[in-house]
């Protein structure tokens, strides 16, 4: 009987042990938190924001006023000597220090600029002062020495990578002196990366047939009437010519839409450093060819169009006032865009 006493006692403990261990296995546990993924939307990249390069706009009466002070022959030594003390004096009012570079037969007149890297080449931009006898040369070369000096009064305070040398070359039309002359000292060319020479861009017309062209041309013309700038390079530095071909497409700062209106541009590429286009050599860019340094000469095309090519009737009135404000434009336009880059101007193998 004790035995089933005891029997039924363990057999009650055993039941109220595994009774409260039973509320622990049957124990509801709380519902784990849902948690609602929403899908984080990456958001698009963003076009880079390039800095949108803004020429400054050139003006057409300090140009036009440039050629009247210049309204003068200037082929003795004294209205040369003149001449020279006229640039000297305008470049000294914007912040350059012109020098006199002395050779046999001139004067040539030099300013630099630094550019804030080293390693990259200059730029120089010029024009020959002198005229012929009897010529007071308002577009030959009046119009040339006015463009270098906008180039000198909007560029040269502006801090570039590039350095921007300004010339005014002596005794071009007693045959190059003065540009030979200047490419002679050789010291000065390795840090060169190329030249933009200006020679008579003051002169347009606009009538059927007032255009001519030398024989031999590697285009074929646009037109019969002398409504664009012409802008002669060699082919072996093809990035100056590319330079002008762009300059239409840069922002100006002009108010005035009508004197931000450009004239065409036509760049000819000319093979053989000019060899089967004598033409082609007829100015200050030519040295620079045979050095071998870029070069390019920007002109209205000389006596290809203008009736007053040496002539005394070569005076301001004859200026076409639109055409050249807009061709000093392209020039500084074109100047500007090689002095902002740093890299390497590539010299391209002949075409």
């Amino acid at each position: 009987m004790r035995k089933w006493i005891w029997l039924m006692l363990l057999v009650l403990m055993t039941v109220a042990v595994l009774g409260s261990r039973g509320s622990r296995f049957f124990e509801q546990r709380p519902s784990p938190t849902i948690v609602e993924r929403i899908p984080v939307k990456t958001p698009e990249p963003q076009p880079e924001s390039k800095e949108v390069y803004i020429a400054p706009q050139v003006s057409t009466e300090k140009l036009l006023n440039h050629i009247q002070k210049l309204n003068f022959q200037r082929y003795t030594t004294k209205e040369r000597s003149l001449t020279r003390t006229y640039i000297t004096t305008e470049l000294k009012k914007v912040g350059w220090k012109p020098k006199l570079e002395k050779f046999s037969d001139g004067v040539n007149i030099f300013a630099e600029r630094p550019g804030t890297n080293k390693a990259a080449k200059a730029i120089l931009v010029a024009a020959h002062y002198d005229t012929v006898a009897s010529s007071p040369g308002a577009d030959d070369n009046a119009s040339g020495v006015a463009v270098v000096l906008e180039v000198a009064r909007l560029v040269g305070s502006r801090p570039t990578p590039r350095t921007l040398q300004l010339a005014f070359f002596d005794q071009e039309e007693a045959g190059l002196l003065g540009s030979q002359a200047f490419v002679s000292k050789t010291a000065r060319l390795q840090n060169l990366g190329g030249a933009i020479i200006m020679d008579m861009v003051g002169y347009a017309c606009y009538t059927a047939g007032c255009q001519k062209y030398p024989a031999g041309l590697p285009v074929t013309p646009p037109s019969d009437k002398g409504d664009f700038l012409a802008v002669v390079g060699d082919t072996e530095h093809l990035f100056l010519l590319n330079a002008f071909q762009n300059s239409q497409n840069i922002p100006s700062t002009a108010l005035n839409k009508q004197e931000s209106n450009l004239p065409a541009v036509l760049t000819l590429p000319i093979p053989f450093k000019g060899l089967l286009t004598p033409d082609t050599l007829r100015s200050d860019h030519a040295p620079f060819w045979y050095q071998g340094v870029g070069a390019v000469l920007v002109t209205d095309t000389a006596n290809l169009r203008t009736p007053h090519y040496h002539q005394p009737s070569d005076v301001p009135a004859t200026i076409e006032r639109s055409f050249f404000t807009g061709a000093a434009q392209i020039v500084v336009n074109a100047t500007s865009a090689l002095l902002e880059k740093d890299q390497i101007l590539e010299t391209q193998p002949p075409s």
